[in-house]
This record gives C-alpha cells, structure tokens and sequence, in this order.
C-alpha cells in the first residue's frame, strides 16, 4: 500500500528509480571520516529519488548495507534531519521527509523572496561574461527540454541557471539558505516539472528573467523570478493538496 502511495504522488520518473539499496556501501579506507560519508551517501540519494519521497528508512539494512555502526547512522540522520530532508518520530523510525501542505506553502514564499534578492544582486554584481553564462544556461535547459521529459534531469538541468547565478551574485549566504529550502521541496519541484507543458513553460518563465538581468533591469528581473517560483510552487501545492505524500501530515490526519 505505501508504495502504491508513492507511485500515485510523484512522477514516474521517480517512483522508477532504483530502491534504498541502490545507496553503495562506504569506502572504510578513505581520509573522509565515515560520518561524514554516510550523511553524503544519504543526501545524495535523497536528492537523486534513490531514496523516495516518504519512503521509511530501516536501520538495519543501512547499517548492513554501508558497513557503519548504529551511532553513525543515527548520527547521520539527526544532521539529515536538521537540514529537513530527513524526518524523524519516536517509536516510528525515520522517513524521507515530503512537506506539509503548510511546510511547502511557507518555503515556496521563502524561496520566492530570497531568489529575487538573489537576482537583484547578480543584475549589481555580475560582469557581462557572467550574464552571458546565465543565458548560455537557459539555452541548454531549453535543448534539455526538447529532449526529455525525465525530471531527474531536468532538474540537473535547471540546477546550472541556479549556479551561475548565485557565483553571479556573490553571496554564499543567500547560496547555502536557498540550496537548502530547494533541497527540501525538490520532490514537489519535480511534480511541478512532470505537469504537461510545465518544463516549456519553466524555459520560457526563466529565459524572460535573464533577458531582463541582460538589460541590467534588476526590477523587473527580480519580479518575472518571483512569479516564476509562485507559479511552480502553486502547481506543486494543488498537487500536494489532491493528494497528500507519504508520511507526510495532511495523510497521517
């Protein structure tokens, strides 16, 4: 039944990738202290849907499966879970976290405004070379569009406009506060992707964005980013509302 949960809420492209096992085991030998490597190895797969939105993660076969100790891996999920991509309850274990109806809508407006003033800085700070990069994103996002509809890569893909435009911005602060909100709603990002037509219209929402950074008009820049994000939150928010993710809030109601 929980599998046919996760099926019905998140786009094939997900649901089809390989299970928790897929995660491999840690390399014992390496410099990397092994709790350091575990939490890597887990929001790694968090991020790729190795691991699925909602999906209970076992001890016991993580612990078998990576070759660690208990403490390590209770470690990893109590730094997992400050970051909000891990959600932990007493007696019942861990799971991949999926937001709240609330949780999304207040990080979308959150995103939304911390992504305009991140396009107000790089429209002041950015050099020409920059802004041609930026374009140069949205050219081979457009391409990756035409190609695929698989939202794992799509989202790769869009994840390059966001690189260039926070070096562009020069502010790691803005940078490590907004990886960590689009980290936490990157399932709902990807339901927003998989919508028919949404990806064209991501391509067309962010290529006005970077005409108007290319004119240096940070205004009207910074407003086309916001109704970009409220867009794709709001479509990602009714989906959330038909149908309520795994272990998420609005279904354990």
């Amino acid at each position: 039944m929980f599998d046919e949960l996760v099926a019905y809420s998140y786009p094939m492209s997900i649901t089809n990738r390989p299970s928790k096992m897929a995660v491999k085991p840690l390399n014992l030998r390496s410099a990397v202290p092994i709790r350091e490597q575990t939490v890597q190895a887990l929001r790694q797969a968090i991020l790729n849907f190795e691991l699925k939105p909602g999906q209970r993660l076992v001890e016991r076969e993580f612990i078998d499966r990576l070759g660690i100790s208990r403490t390590t891996f209770r470690e990893a999920l109590r730094e997992l879970s400050s970051e909000g991509l891990v959600t932990v309850v007493a007696q019942k274990g861990a799971r991949v976290s999926v937001p709240s109806l609330k949780e999304a809508t207040d990080l979308y407006e959150i995103r939304a405004a911390l992504e305009s003033l991140v396009v107000t800085r790089f429209v002041e700070r950015a050099s020409d070379e920059e802004i041609a990069a930026l374009e140069k994103t949205i050219d081979d996002f457009d391409e990756v569009v035409h190609r695929t509809t698989n939202t794992l890569d799509l989202l790769e893909s869009k994840e390059m406009f966001y690189s260039v435009l926070f070096a562009g911005a020069r502010s790691e602060i803005f940078e490590q506060v907004l990886n960590g909100i689009k980290a936490r709603v990157r399932a709902l990002r990807s339901t927003s992707l998989s919508k028919p037509g949404r990806a064209f219209d991501t391509a067309a929402e962010l290529r006005a964005v970077v005409e108007a950074i290319s004119r240096r008009d940070a205004q009207t820049a910074s407003k086309l980013n916001a109704q970009h994000v409220h867009v794709a939150g709001q479509i990602a928010i009714d989906d959330l509302r038909r149908s309520p993710a795994p272990g998420s809030a609005e279904e354990a109601s």
